[in-house]
């Protein structure tokens, strides 16, 4: 049995252009500029404004320029194209100021990546063609750390099936030991115990290298427990003895791939290119957005002007209906895409200005602990835009200030309160958080409860579960892993 029912649903549906705001929005300063490029390539009806000081034409229009209406595809006018829009004087110009704009150029870092490093250091050993293969078909697997964290066997299926070369484990070991004696020591390693043996093993011979290597050979978990007492038991050595050799294994990089600087690599010699500039001028903090590399932009005379070519001709047949409606699409995108950037620089500009404001007190003084509580929302509020756009045009967006460069999202904690009942930011509670661990004696560090009273002392009533999570955010182990001799 069919039965049937009214029903009414409210959906939002997002226009193209809408969809395209959105997504510039999301694009940090650094990618920004290839993303122009993309659309200069695939949109002949957009160009780069080589003249930003061209005089307007005598009609002093401004860039602003009203939306045509659709066309109707049963009742086409050439008339259509040319009743509302302008495209002539269509453009965007980067008007922010910064005193970079002198300079065109990006800082980006140079030279080999760690991979690029690796092949190289391959052609220098004693390998045949099919085992250069196999090194570098290993090396494809290392990851950015300098760690090869797959299990052999399942390589020897994925290079015979990538490369149709026949191997086994054993040969995989053979070449992977190799790799191992490459720069920088510990590369090539399949777990943290072996990195570090891999360089302490290629370390002057000293007393203290000699037992820090059998310290993480045979009593590598009781290091990693800090069980001090029992190495020094089994090793039968002084407990100076023991820190020195300690020292030694503290020295060594347990991530040898970052030591490399790879501009591809988010984890490893990245440089940031920060999308706000705030400067002091006239005793006044100014915020600009960053503009380095961001070309203006037009719309096409050519492409405006063939529309005008035909505006002459009364009679249009089929070919050149269909050569208008191409035209018509690529200026309307053209246009389009100059409204997002548009979009984005207000939206940007906005966003931050709002910023500013709620922590004023901080990009006065670059003081941490002057920073407020802030969430998504309140900034949302001030700026009268939704929560996910404040949300885009934080993530991966960076200001530099006269005290250093910080990530937008820096700013967003959340508020608790102190003993005098006044909100502070949790980012304030971390702070003072780690300058308490800090200071704490290194041979009794302090437990998670200890830590509850010690930031109650100062005003901060605390719960121990969220002493937990701040520690955790910010990367410092259990009192018992933070113990020293």
């Amino acid at each position: 049995m069919l039965n049937q029912k009214l029903q009414q649903k409210l959906q939002q549906k997002l226009s193209p252009q809408q969809i395209q705001v959105i997504k510039m929005l999301e694009i940090p300063t650094m990618m920004l500029e290839q993303r122009i490029k993309e659309e200069l390539e695939e949109n002949p009806a957009l160009e780069m404004d080589e003249s930003p000081d061209e005089i307007r034409d005598e009609t002093g229009d401004n860039d602003e320029i009203q939306e045509d209406d659709a066309t109707n595809d049963d009742e086409f006018s050439v008339d259509d194209y040319f009743n509302e829009d302008e495209y002539s004087n269509y453009k965007y110009k980067s008007d922010n100021y910064s005193s970079d704009q002198d300079n065109k150029e990006i800082p980006f870092s140079v030279g080999n990546t760690f991979h690029e490093n690796l092949i190289q250091q391959l052609g220098l050993q004693n390998l045949n063609e099919r085992e250069l293969q196999i090194a570098e078909f290993l090396l494809g697997n290392i990851d950015e750390d300098g760690y090869l964290r797959r299990e052999l066997e399942n390589i020897v299926d994925d290079i015979m099936f990538a490369q149709n070369i026949e191997t086994s484990e054993q040969e995989l070991q053979k070449i992977l030991t190799v790799i191992q004696s490459l720069d920088p020591p510990g590369v090539g390693a399949t777990s943290l115990q072996q990195c570090l043996l891999l360089q302490i093993t290629r370390k002057q011979r000293t007393a203290e290298t000699v037992t820090a290597t059998a310290i993480l050979r045979d009593y590598y978990t009781e290091f990693t427990k800090k069980h001090y007492d029992k190495i020094q038991q089994k090793l039968d050595i002084e407990s100076d003895d023991l820190k020195d050799a300690i020292d030694e294994i503290l020295k060594l990089n347990p991530k040898p791939g970052s030591s490399y600087s790879d501009p591809l690599n988010k984890t490893a010699g990245q440089v940031i290119v920060p999308d706000f500039i705030m400067e002091e001028q006239d005793g006044e903090l100014i915020i600009s957005l960053h503009s380095r590399n961001v070309p203006e932009l037009k719309i096409s005379k050519t492409y405006a002007n063939m529309l005008m070519a035909y505006k002459a001709n009364s009679n249009v047949n089929k070919s050149q209906k269909d050569a208008l409606t191409f035209v018509k699409q690529k200026l309307d995108s053209a246009k389009w895409f100059i409204d997002a950037i548009k979009q984005r620089h207000e939206t940007l500009l906005g966003t931050m200005h709002a910023i500013f404001e709620y922590q004023k007190e901080f990009f006065i003084s670059g003081d941490e602990t002057k920073l407020r509580p802030m969430i998504l929302k309140d900034i949302a509020d001030k700026t009268m835009l939704d929560v996910s756009t404040i949300s885009r045009v934080a993530n991966s967006k960076y200001i530099q200030t006269p005290f250093g460069i910080y990530a937008l999202k820096y700013f967003f904690s959340e508020g608790l309160q102190n003993e005098a009942g006044e909100e502070v930011s949790s980012r304030e509670i971390k702070k003072i958080l780690q300058e308490a661990i800090a200071v704490e004696n290194k041979s009794t560090p302090y437990t998670d409860e200890e830590l509850v009273e010690v930031l109650k002392e100062k005003g901060y009533i605390i719960a121990r579960r969220t002493i937990a999570k701040y520690r955790e955010q910010l990367g410092i182990p259990v009192g018992r892993l933070r113990k020293e001799l």
